[in-house]
Order: structure tokens, then C-alpha cells, then sequence
């Protein structure tokens, strides 16, 4: 008998938040379209429409709403301030199953690898249905009949879509240890040499071109452009971690995407920021930090700590780029002073 309540169709969730987050790389945007996908279910079992595979017509709406939704989010992406990165997906075990169900080590990492920053952030080159395409090949297993029929389109043009994003993933796709004990143990050294101020340490941790990413998105506190080089990233690192231990926040080890990460809090317990490690070769490659308060409240209640105080401004007041004026003596009522005609100085 055909169920007439949407709720019977719950256990499908997982699936379309898995499919929705990863298109969108949004927790909030992902929730939304799952939450539009049953508006939609049940509307039409209220409609009397048969539905005999609920699975294939969930992950079809769930898809397409996604598509939709990255269509008319391009513009915003392209006009983001500084970096974009993901909003962070925080769990203590992603994905959870039954036991019975479980993937075996090597599937359970290619699931949290398809998780990470680093590949969210690689598909944002992929057009919508590119990426639609890709995931539902590479990540869910979908055959191409399933494909096309979840996307519209003949299955031989889904195979020549899959084939050109692929070639375009593969070329950029970032590498991970396949071990998640390694992952863990590099990244209790990284943090608590960060956090203890040790250069040598950290030094010997980072990649020789490893690179930091802050995404600040124009109302956090965060470099608007990439650095680069072990020497530039660890002093940097240190210096953060230096200013925030000033400042009262404390940090709690999560997985972040499936990735090695921690978890910012300030003194009154509100989320600060998020950090993410991409680790491979025993070594940190990269060091991803989301501080765009946007991207937190998912989380809990935000910190205003490193909120930006020129966040409504196009030019950048903190930290100083150079030294202080000293204040003007003179009266705000006297006279402007005369000014020459191609005098930069004047």
C-alpha cells in the first residue's frame, strides 16, 4: 500500500543531504533544499500520485532543486570577498550506519575524501549539471540510465559530461593519506605545537608549499589571498594561535569534512572558527579556516570576536598597513589649507 505521509520516507534523508551538501557545498542551503524535496513528496501523495520508487524520485528532486539553486547562486559566488570556501561540515563519525551496512576502510575514505574543502572547493569549477553529473557517477555509483533520468538528459550525452569532468577533476584532485590514524596523529602534532609555539615542530609538520585559506567572506577577520610557503605559513600560524590564546578562545579537536580539523570557541562558549587540515605524505598541505559568520550558525551561537569592524568598507583597517597619523592640531574651524595644482603631497 502506498504510503500517504512523506514522514514514511525519512530514512532517505541521509542520502539527499549527502547529494545536497555536496552540490552546494552549504549546510543551511543543503537542509533547505532536502526540506523543499518532501514539501514536494507531499504534495504530490496528497495529489494521489503513485510513487513506486521513492529512492529514485527523492534523489531526482533532490538533485534538480540543487541545480536550480547553484544556477541562480553563481552571481553571489563570483561577487564573494576574498575566498570561498565550504561551509564546514562538523561530525564526530560521518555518515553514520549500521554496522551490517558499513563500507569497508577504503570506502569509508573515498566517502570523507569527497567531503573535504579541497574537492567542494574543485567542483566550483564544474558547471551545475556537470557537477550533478560527477557526483552521481563518482560519489553515489549511479548508473547512466539513472543519471539521465535524474538529470534530463540522453545517457550518451551523461557519459561524454561525466568523461569531461573527470578529466578536469583528475587533474587537480588533491591527494589524502589513506590512513585516518596518520591523519589524526599529524594533526594532534600540528595542534599542539601551534598552540605551544614551537617553530622546529611545526616546520617539520608542513608540506614545503603548503598554503593557508581563510574564508572571511568580507565580515570576517581573514587573509583576503591564499599564503604560501612553510616558513610564511607557520609564523603565521603561530601568531594566530598566540593572539587567540590572548583573547581566551579554545580549540576542540573535530572532524571537519571529513578531515582532521578543530573547532574555535571564544570564552563564553560561541564559535569563533573552523579549521580544516588536508594531510597527505605525512605532512599538512594546506590549512583551511572558515571565519565568515554565516558559515558558522549552524554550529551554535557566533562569536563577534573577529568580526571585522570595516565590514561595510572596500578597503581593509585592521591590521594597520601603515603607521599611524599623528591627530591634527588644527581647528576644524580654520581654513582649508591651499593646495598646488599636481602636488601629490599636498
Amino acid at each position: 500500500m502506498q504510503p500517504e505521509d512523506a514522514t514514511d520516507y525519512t530514512g532517505y534523508r541521509p542520502l539527499m543531504f549527502s547529494i545536497a551538501y555536496r552540490m552546494t557545498g552549504s549546510v543551511n542551503d543543503a537542509e533547505d533544499i532536502v526540506q523543499e524535496a518532501f514539501l514536494r513528496l507531499t504534495r504530490a501523495l496528497r495529489d494521489g500520485t503513485s510513487i513506486a520508487a521513492p529512492k529514485a524520485y527523492l534523489a531526482t528532486v533532490t538533485t534538480r532543486l540543487a541545480i536550480s539553486h547553484l544556477r541562480s547562486a553563481r552571481v553571489r559566488r563570483e561577487a564573494y570577498v576574498g575566498c570561498w570556501l565550504p561551509e564546514p561540515l562538523v561530525a564526530d563519525e560521518l555518515n553514520p550506519v549500521a554496522p551490517a551496512t558499513a563500507p569497508d576502510p577504503a570506502e569509508r575514505a573515498e566517502m570523507s575524501d569527497s567531503l573535504s574543502m579541497a574537492f567542494l572547493v574543485l567542483l566550483e569549477s564544474l558547471s551545475p549539471t556537470e557537477r550533478a553529473v560527477f557526483l552521481l557517477r563518482e560519489v553515489f555509483s549511479y548508473d547512466y540510465q539513472e543519471i539521465a533520468e535524474i538529470t534530463g538528459k540522453s545517457e550518451p550525452n551523461c557519459r561524454q559530461i561525466f568523461a569531461r569532468a573527470r578529466h578536469h577533476i583528475d587533474a587537480g584532485k588533491p591527494r589524502f593519506d589513506a590512513s585516518r590514524e596518520q591523519r589524526d596523529e599529524v594533526a594532534r602534532r600540528f595542534f599542539e605545537a601551534a598552540a605551544g609555539g614551537d617553530l622546529d615542530v611545526l616546520l617539520q609538520l608542513l608540506a614545503p608549499d603548503v598554503v593557508t585559506i581563510g574564508d572571511g567572506g568580507g565580515k570576517g577577520q581573514a587573509r583576503r589571498e591564499p599564503l604560501h610557503g612553510s616558513q610564511r605559513v607557520a609564523r603565521f600560524i603561530l601568531g594566530l594561535f598566540r593572539r587567540a590564546q590572548k583573547q581566551g578562545l579554545h580549540g576542540v579537536p573535530a572532524v571537519v569534512n571529513g578531515q582532521p580539523g578543530a573547532v574555535a570557541y571564544d570564552a563564553e562558549g560561541h564559535v569563533v572558527s573552523v579549521f580544516a587540515l588536508d594531510i597527505a605524505d605525512g605532512l599538512v598541505q594546506a590549512v583551511r579556516s572558515v571565519v565568515n559568520p554565516d558559515k558558522l550558525h549552524h554550529l551554535g551561537p557566533t562569536s563577534d570576536l573577529y568580526l571585522r569592524p570595516d565590514r561595510d568598507l572596500r578597503w581593509r583597517s585592521w591590521p594597520p598597513t601603515s603607521p599611524r597619523r599623528p591627530r591634527s592640531t588644527r581647528s576644524p574651524r580654520a581654513s582649508p589649507p591651499l593646495r598646488t595644482p599636481g602636488c601629490a603631497n599636498c
